[in-house]
């Protein structure tokens, strides 16, 4: 099993729609942004991810630059009232940020998942008896 290819891709597509990276069948999160401890369909563990931040800072960096960007286009461009920027900017801010953040929490998990990082590649579990754990195969 350790030796199984895992395409970043699939796993990314996988992550955007919520769905366990490996099956594609099992749901990501338990709720908005609390990750699964384990997939219900192929039993693939998930409790030891490690997106922490990062898919907050991705989303402040994305939104971010669109809101700013469009209200620099519309404050140059336009000549609209103030009370349209007070209503629509703010808007925008929170439904963009919090369309995009458990999209790309999935994305981070399934990329850690593909790349086998944080545990989601050796085969072992915390706690399992080092008899249990795969050895290294010599090269060749």
């Amino acid at each position: 099993m350790l030796n199984d290819t895992r395409d970043p891709w699939v796993a990314i597509r996988r992550g955007v729609a919520g769905r366990c990276p490996h099956c594609g069948e099992g749901r990501l999160f338990t709720s908005y942004l609390k990750v699964t401890p384990r997939c219900e369909a192929c039993g693939e563990h998930f409790h030891h991810h490690r997106a922490d931040d990062l898919p907050a800072y991705i989303v402040i960096f994305v939104v971010g630059h669109i809101v700013v960007g469009g209200m620099l286009s519309a404050e140059t461009h336009g000549d609209w009232p103030v009370w349209w920027h007070v209503v629509l900017w703010p808007l925008l801010t929170v439904v963009m940020s919090l369309g995009m953040l458990q999209p790309v929490k999935g994305i981070i998990v399934a990329l850690q998942w593909a790349n086998r990082m944080h545990g989601f590649g050796d085969g072992v579990e915390p706690g399992e008896p080092a008899a249990l754990r795969p050895t290294e195969r010599p090269p060749g």
